[in-house]
């Protein structure tokens, strides 16, 4: 067990040199989703369309707030799913029910997403509609 006075060896360095540098490798996350993963790319674009929508479509700040969080957790949801998927990949090859356990729980993470979005979304256009 470490103690809080040992010596950790962490490849980004402690303090100011470890946040410069979590940043940096946070950077190439996004830069590999988008290389690599369609499906975070389509979900990024619906973002980019919808969300100069949200601030017709919102009848107050807080309207505004669960439209522009419904799209953030759709991309949250993307990438945990991404990273379980690369990770599951890198792990396993071979079909395994586990592994595919892993998956399907990333991909329903995504869904239940996309239905908040979507749940999110319809109810503020009833609001606007209405008011």
């Amino acid at each position: 067990m470490v103690t809080p006075n040992e010596s950790v060896n962490k490849p980004n360095g402690q303090g100011i040199e470890r946040i410069y540098r979590a940043f940096f490798c946070s950077m190439q996350g996004f830069r590999d989703v988008f290389k690599y993963e369609a499906a975070f790319r389509q979900e990024l674009l619906l973002v980019a369309v919808m969300l100069p929508f949200s601030f017709v479509l919102a009848t107050s700040i807080e309207n505004w707030l669960t439209l522009i969080f419904s799209l953030v957790f759709l991309l949250f949801a993307e990438l945990v799913n991404s990273a379980l998927e690369a990770l599951a990949d890198k792990v396993c090859t071979d079909h395994d029910p586990l592994i595919g356990r892993c998956k399907d729980i990333g991909s329903a993470l995504v869904f239940v997403a996309f239905a908040w979005l979507v749940f999110v979304w319809v109810m503020n256009l009833y609001l606007f509609i209405v008011s």
